[in-house]
């Protein structure tokens, strides 16, 4: 089996796994949507927004850095392992300890002066143990994407996801009906249930987490209390760039909606944030096959990068993961009037989700340059230049900040969208040039730039000139996919034949 199968056959395992996953989790937002309003929603979408920052934080890099010197020490591999599970452990708990001593005003904070506050005491407690068990579980599935064990990891991630959607299932629904029809503890159920009390989706996601945590125990305790400092000052001197480039790409991510919070009125701001969080939902698929291909490319790009024709291949790679980002961004947009029932909530709150479909296009576009910036960041990591990553991302960052600021009182959830789009697209253009001139790769650059501008023309056909019409822009995607077929098809003829 070539190598370049061989990388398509496990990103199609992660793929699968994170589809099922993710549908899993799907499911979840139309009852969320339909259970609690947009302000309320909006609670929701906030609060993940800052675990999503804090992950970056605990996480520390370190598992980029722990596939990057499990390659470059592969005498060492033992201690690779321990080095990095003990830093992400540590950082863990000091959080988790520091967190806990400031519960109070950090619940004060996020209540903003509202009658919620003993709620906010149990959201932050909740939230402690779940971004501690979780930044325990890195290094472990880190590990087991490392030793090829794509099945494994995809089990495990699986069985995540469907404890939270069954959890959630139970306090929305199950627990309501056994109370309204006298099951057995019904009585006792009354005495602390809360009907449609958003932490309930914590202390699911909780429970998931402490699952997680329990399958991974096997990797867990391969863990040997031996810690070599010596290669812990290269790692750490690798892998705080990539921690502040994470953070940075994190802020880029959730800080619009964290700012959302911040720059509008009290009054308008919730509504404002859940709608945006519903509706970024639709673009899950893009960031299905985003995350599908990052789990599979990164331990594949390490492994592979002393092969003799590994830049080749990184081109290949890219070329066709940008067709099939193309593919997906016109196809997505093209059902949108199909997909927007995903997001439905009940005759009062459907309007104001609805609403802000104009967002969709924009979302998309600014995963499409994720996902190329993604692909090209592996220059700098493969030549452990990783300042570069943190320079890229701290421009970013800065215009992430900015941008918001200025847009974002003026236009509401769209300036957020806005400056995601462009912040994204200007860290994929400055990734490529500055990967070109330290670490060439031989790029098809006008072809991809042919896929990428052709589909956005076609989108902006099929969402604004034709006004989301599912039949005409499902015929563009057609076309699209006859060109593609058209010129593609001696180039992959060619490919998989060979060995």
């Amino acid at each position: 089996m070539s190598i370049l199968k061989k990388f398509v056959g496990q990103t199609a395992i992660y793929g699968i796994s994170t589809v099922l996953s993710r549908l899993l989790n799907f499911i979840l937002t139309p009852i969320y949507t339909k259970t609690y309003p947009a302000v309320t929603y909006g609670v929701f979408t906030t609060l993940y927004s800052y675990s999503a920052m804090i992950n970056a934080v605990l996480a520390f890099g370190m598992e980029s850095t722990f596939f990057r010197y499990l390659n470059k020490h592969e005498d060492k591999k033992q201690v690779v392992y321990n080095n990095s599970f003990l830093c992400v452990a540590f950082i863990a708990c000091l959080f988790l300890i520091t967190g806990s001593i400031f519960k109070e005003p950090i619940a004060v904070y996020l209540s903003n002066g509202s009658d919620r506050l003993a709620d906010y005491r149990s959201f932050v407690q909740y939230f402690l143990w779940i971004l501690f068990i979780d930044a325990i579980c890195v290094i472990p599935f880190a590990k087991l994407r490392a030793d090829n064990k794509a099945f494994r990891y995809s089990l495990i991630k699986f069985l995540n996801i469907g404890c939270f959607v069954v959890m959630n299932l139970v306090f929305i629904f199950l627990l309501p009906i056994a109370i309204k029809q006298h099951w057995p503890m019904a009585g006792w159920l009354e005495t602390w249930y809360r009907h449609q009390w958003i932490g309930y989706v914590f202390v699911a996601n909780l429970i998931a987490s402490m699952l997680t945590l329990l399958l991974l125990l096997p990797e867990v305790l391969k863990l040997q209390l031996k810690f070599d400092s010596s290669l812990f000052g290269k790692m750490i001197s690798y892998s705080w760039p990539i921690l502040i480039a994470n953070l940075s790409f994190i802020i880029n991510e959730n800080l619009g909606r964290v700012a959302l919070s911040e720059l509008l009125d009290k009054s308008i701001a919730d509504k404002a944030v859940g709608i945006l969080g519903a509706v970024s939902k639709i673009a899950v698929f893009m960031s299905i096959f985003i995350t599908a291909f990052r789990l599979g490319a990164e331990p594949f790009f390490f492994s592979h990068a002393r092969n003799a024709n590994a830049r080749q291949n990184y081109a290949t790679i890219l070329y066709y993961f940008v067709i099939a980002l193309t593919i997906l961004f016109v196809a997505l947009v093209a059902n949108i009037e199909m997909l927007k029932y995903f997001i439905i909530g009940n005759k009062t709150n459907i309007a104001e989700y609805w609403e802000g479909l104009q967002a969709v296009p924009f979302l998309l576009f600014g995963y499409v340059c994720l996902g190329v910036y993604m692909n090209l960041s592996v220059w700098y990591r493969l030549s452990d230049l990783t300042k570069f990553g943190l320079y890229i991302s701290g421009i970013g960052a800065i215009l992430t900040i900015i941008l918001n600021f200025l847009l974002i009182p003026r236009y509401s959830y769209m300036g957020s969208v806005w400056v995601s789009m462009t912040v994204y697209f200007t860290m994929m253009v400055l990734s490529y040039v500055l990967g070109q001139k330290h670490y060439p790769i031989p790029y098809k650059l006008k072809r991809i730039l042919a896929y990428l501008i052709s589909s956005v023309v076609l989108v902006v056909l099929s969402f604004w000139v034709f006004q989301r019409n599912i039949y005409i822009g499902n015929g563009m995607l057609i076309v699209f996919l006859a060109g593609i077929i058209y010129f593609e098809k001696e180039p992959l003829k060619t490919l998989l034949k060979s060995n």
